[in-house]
């Protein structure tokens, strides 16, 4: 089974990191190129334990809706996401976020596994795998980007 393990360093405090990646609208806005729309269940807000998304995906041109759940909250340093429902064998995201030096490390381990047995795994590990680290790779600069906006806000405010 595929692990991918990306991590980004945010400077910004935990908690806003945290909320940022939980936010349903956050996500679909960082990712409107890859056509991830939330359309059933838990569509807007911050996510929270037991919170069941459906997303409609495209992922290598194929249309998919993965059933999403969160199995795992403990706020500020960690959620998980796991697919109950879609097209994969498997699927988990763990989200974690550790404080470095006054600074946010943000950890993605993303488990994942095809369907169709061998195609499924020349899918994961030659085409699939690149994909999802680029998809990551992408929403993770752009929650950074948004994170670091917010905390030079609040040091600005905070010295008014």
């Amino acid at each position: 089974m595929p692990q991918i393990i990306v991590e980004t360093l945010i400077n910004c405090d935990q908690e806003t990191c945290f909320d940022l990646a939980r936010d349903i609208g956050f996500y679909k806005n960082s990712l409107k190129k890859s056509t991830e729309i939330p359309i059933e269940g838990k569509i807007s807000g911050l996510v929270e334990k037991g919170d069941v998304t459906i997303w409609e995906t495209n992922h290598l041109n194929l249309m998919q809706h993965l059933t999403l759940k969160v199995t795992e909250y403990n706020r500020p340093e960690k959620f998980v996401d796991e697919m109950i429902k879609g097209e994969f064998k498997s699927y988990r995201h763990e989200h974690i976020f550790e404080l470095k030096a006054n600074k946010t490390l943000m950890i993605d381990k993303f488990y994942f596994e095809s369907s169709y047995g061998i195609l499924g795994k020349i899918v994961d590990n030659f085409f699939l795998k690149r994909h999802i680290i680029k998809l990551l790779l992408t929403r993770n600069a752009v929650l950074k980007q948004k994170a670091e906006e917010l905390s030079s806000s609040k040091r600005l405010a905070y010295f008014r």
